[in-house]
């Protein structure tokens, strides 16, 4: 009978056939879901523990890959220390949940671990925020938002907030003046505060008198700069962001991104996005995808942001991204997150590296998406590692990646 409870209560891929077996594959909960080595299943399964909303992928059919295998395991690259690691490594660790690879859209690569599947939906962290900077420059493009407007033009209830001339594009590229702590290693830092808005971590939610997401932005009165003056990481504008895009446009931004975005890239599987009371989807962390449609996402960047013929994003916007522009790229080395992706750039929810080569989509605990520019190279890592934020992790991670991008 417990089984059968737990069961019912949790979908997943390979269900066991023994209690004592189910138990060793699903022993998280609410209260230790986010730590090692629990996170290696709980990431693939964040509907069974928290409200989720589903983004539909529509009855058309999706974009097939073309497949030509390859062996990537010896492919070398540089880790943080100056020694030399192998793609192999990167595959056997324990955190390692799924790495795909595309050249010229054909999949030359496929690789699972830790019981993930192609049909896995594996949560995707601040991936997801990525997601929502394209669905911004979809809504700019047609005019539905102008990013040189104040947000409480928008948000009449960010009057008396934090937010006093701070403009959508302050958001979009994380400069805004809103004080926010994103330190994953404090356990109370404002970031889980907030997170526990959506259930992520409930023991904090005496610290907060917020209901809702907005609720958290509208009760945030304190700056740490001015606008525009300093990169600084927060997650909360990503929130905030998508706030302004669903009242410019008059529309909800789930329907929004499910008709703009995920239905136009051609998807195999629905997204899950976690959502806060009210119902209102948490782009700022909360999406969760199967290795595969990230895969697509990184092939729309690629392209210029055009999906089997159809411009889904303007051009122009992915240029914007991948360029930025030297008072971004001051403002990023100046940052403490700079050494992630040297003389880098952030811009429109996005990290990109100074040539313009290289787009790279960044998730705490080891998402990623690299898209190589000069060598028409996409690749995909899902990961489960036991730290949120290790810089010297996503380093490697990202010169593996890199590297596995130049040699195909």
């Amino acid at each position: 009978m417990v089984l059968e409870t737990l069961k019912a209560a949790n979908t997943f891929q390979g269900k066991p056939e023994t209690e004592q077996e189910f138990r060793l594959v699903r022993p998280f909960n609410p209260a230790n879901w986010r730590f090692s080595p629990y996170n290696r299943s709980s990431f693939q399964d964040v509907q069974s523990l928290f409200p989720t909303a589903r983004i539909m992928r529509g009855e058309g059919p999706s974009t097939e890959f073309p497949r030509a295998q390859r062996d990537i395991r010896s492919i070398e690259f540089t880790n943080a220390a100056g020694g030399t690691g192998t793609i192999a490594q990167v595959l056997d660790a324990p955190e390692s949940d799924a790495l795909l690879a595309l050249k010229d859209g054909v999949l030359v690569s496929e690789c699972y671990g830790n019981g993930m599947t192609p049909d896995t939906l594996h949560l995707i962290n601040s991936v997801s925020k990525s997601f929502l900077g394209m669905l911004a420059g979809i809504l700019s493009g047609e005019g539905a938002v102008d990013l040189d407007r104040p947000v409480t033009a928008y948000l009449a209830e960010l009057n008396g907030a934090a937010f006093p001339r701070t403009t959508v594009r302050h958001l979009l590229n994380m400069t805004a003046a809103v004080r926010f702590g994103e330190d994953y290693d404090n356990p109370s830092d404002d970031f889980w505060v907030e997170a526990s808005i959506v259930g992520w971590r409930p023991e904090l939610n005496a610290l907060t008198p917020a209901v809702s997401l907005l609720d958290y932005a509208r009760l945030r009165t304190q700056t740490q700069q001015e606008d525009d003056a300093a990169f600084s990481y927060r997650t909360l504008l990503t929130n905030v962001l998508a706030q302004v895009l669903e009242r410019a446009a008059g529309q909800p931004v789930r329907q929004l991104f499910e008709d703009q975005v995920w239905q136009k890239i051609g998807c195999e599987q629905d997204c899950a996005i976690v959502v806060d009371p009210t119902g209102f989807p948490y782009f700022g962390a909360g999406m969760n995808v199967c290795a595969r449609d990230l895969a697509r996402f990184g092939q729309l960047l690629l392209e210029g942001g055009r999906c089997e013929g159809q411009q889904v994003v303007p051009s122009a916007w992915i240029s914007d991204t991948r360029n930025g522009s030297d008072h971004l790229r001051s403002l990023f080395a100046a940052s403490a997150t700079s050494e992630i992706l040297p003389n880098g750039h952030y811009a429109n929810q996005t990290w990109a590296s100074r040539d313009a080569s290289v787009m790279v989509c960044i998730g705490i605990h080891g998402q990623l998406i690299l898209i190589n520019q000069r060598t028409r190279v996409v690749v995909v890592k899902l990961s489960s590692h036991p730290k949120p934020a290790d810089l010297v992790f996503f380093a490697d991670s990202i010169s593996a990646l890199l590297s596995l991008s130049e040699a195909l």
